[in-house]
């Protein structure tokens, strides 16, 4: 009531200024400006000070003291601030909603790292010397996850600025194309699809850092696998088909290259003397990151693995624009045939698996249609501007040459199969449950009895059957003889060549 009453007395006494003082206060008003007691005082003040802010205002607006490291408003002090007296309602809420609006831009998205508010951490450099020829990741001086990977990917990344994996610039006929404006635009125009796949890459990655940190032999690969998928669900936030996995966990052992992850009731245990291919997906709106190593504690598998690594880095390599497959396998075949091993004395070459391939990746298809070779064929066809390709290699011991084999864990649904009715109830049942939570993604029999479909081997057979869902049995060399993998995902974009799941640890 005191700044009402003086109000009373000022017009009173200088009725020559009350439209100008009148006109005044209420553009400080709308500006939501505190303290005009100056504008209060009687008819000996002049215009200047009434323009001049009381020390006793009753809201002062945040100082530089009252920031965070982020640029923003404390939210202690907004939430601690005087609500003040009931004639000063108007300018307080002018106040407190600045306040406010200040409080929500800080919750709501500051690029600071780790998300969160803009925290950050500091994280050692990560010893895998126990894995053979994984790297260590670097030391972090500000990173954006948490020693416990926690925080999500979204979150670390609020403006979806997500990494951007390794850039190796075209050359030869293609070297225009690093400084092509027209090219350029054509990048900006797809780059929404740009930020799907570097933000399953960035997951991928650091999923990949956090397995390595806890694998080591007397684990069963279910649990293994299941401490995978449950912490790539939670780091790319997985959300139906929008994203979450991109195929099911590969933990294939020795002689068994690819296709196998373990069914329950399979109580498998990892050895010292296995050879592990770790073999895994994340996939954001489609986008499909497919990225593998060898997990081996053994020293004496080093120049097997260390074949299969450099058959993977020729691939890279040769891999661009208009590149033939048949050319870029005859490399990769070279590369991968110049390594020997030597198990228990005695000397074996060392030979890709003539039978595996890379293959290009399509939006919700890991397999897209074309296959990368790993060994010298006729083949013409060639690599085009926009696609994504996984250039997977396989180094083997035995025949280099792999057969179906073994307990079938892994399924697809047929993309183009046509409308079949069915008969059997429970086979439409399982054929909603895998449109529903997989489409045409590959799935496993342990994420249906995940789903509740725990009696579902007939109802899948039916579907196999009636090609609907396509099986993928282990593919298996020769028993005794070890197998190993290394894979990245790359993108050939207009410009420049992103090798997209590249880390620290290979």
């Amino acid at each position: 009531m005191a700044e009402e009453d003086d109000e009373v007395v000022g017009t009173a006494e200088v009725t020559g200024e009350e439209a100008k003082k009148k006109k005044k206060k209420n553009k400080k008003k709308n500006k939501g400006k505190q303290g005009d007691d100056a504008e209060e005082e009687g008819e000996g003040d002049d215009a200047d000070d009434a323009e001049k802010p009381s020390d006793k205002a009753p809201n002062e607006a945040p100082n530089k003291s009252d920031k965070t490291s982020g640029g923003y408003p404390s939210a202690d002090k907004a939430e601690d601030a005087p609500d003040g007296d009931e004639e000063d309602g108007e300018a307080e809420e002018g106040a407190t909603g600045a306040k406010k609006k200040k409080k929500k831009k800080k919750a709501g998205g500051g690029g600071g790292a780790g998300g969160g508010g803009g925290k950050s951490f500091k994280i050692p450099e990560q010893d895998n010397s126990h894995l053979r020829k994984v790297n260590n990741w670097a030391a972090l001086e500000n990173s954006r996850q948490k020693p416990d990977f926690s925080i999500p990917v979204a979150d670390q990344y609020p403006n979806s600025d997500f990494p951007t994996g390794q850039i190796v610039e075209y050359v030869g006929g293609n070297a225009f194309r690093t400084s092509s404006a027209e090219k350029r635009e054509l990048e900006r125009l797809t780059s929404y699809d740009y930020e799907k796949i570097r933000k399953a890459a960035e997951c991928h990655r650091q999923v990949r850092k956090y397995v390595q940190s806890y694998v080591k032999p007397g684990l069963t690969m279910t649990d293994i696998c299941q401490r995978l998928e449950k912490k790539t669900h939670e780091l790319i936030a997985a959300n139906g088909l929008e994203c979450g996995w991109g195929f099911p966990t590969g933990c294939s052992l020795n002689w068994v290259a690819a296709h196998y992850t373990p069914n329950y009731g399979d109580n498998t245990v990892l050895q010292y003397d296995d050879v592990c291919k770790l073999d895994f997906g994340v996939q954001v709106g489609g986008r499909i990151v497919d990225c593998a190593f060898t997990i081996a504690f053994n020293e004496k598998y080093d120049s097997i693995i260390e074949a299969t690594q450099a058959g993977t880095n020729t691939g890279v390599r040769e891999a661009g624009i208009d590149a033939r497959f048949s050319e870029i396998g005859e490399k990769i075949q070279e590369t991968i045939e110049s390594y020997e091993i030597e198990l228990d004395g005695k000397t074996f070459p060392i030979k890709p698996v003539r039978n595996l391939n890379g293959h290009s990746i399509a939006p919700y298809q890991i397999h897209g249609g074309k296959s990368v070779p790993i060994v010298k064929n006729n083949e013409s066809t060639i690599m085009e501007e926009g696609e994504f390709y996984a250039i997977e290699t396989f180094a083997s011991n035995g025949k280099g040459y792999v057969v179906e084999d073994l307990d079938c864990s892994h399924y697809m649904k047929i993309h183009d199969a046509p409308h079949i009715p069915l008969r059997v109830k429970s086979s439409k049942a399982l054929l909603h449950a895998i449109e529903q939570n997989f489409g045409t993604l590959a799935f496993c029999r342990r994420w249906l009895d995940d789903l509740g479909q725990t009696r579902h081997l007939m109802a899948l057979k039916n579907l196999v059957d009636n090609d609907l869902v396509q099986p993928y049995p282990p593919l298996c060399d020769a028993k005794g003889s070890f197998v190993t993998q290394m894979e990245h995902t790359i993108l050939l974009r207009p410009t420049v060549k992103e090798i997209l799941s590249r880390g620290d640890d290979f």
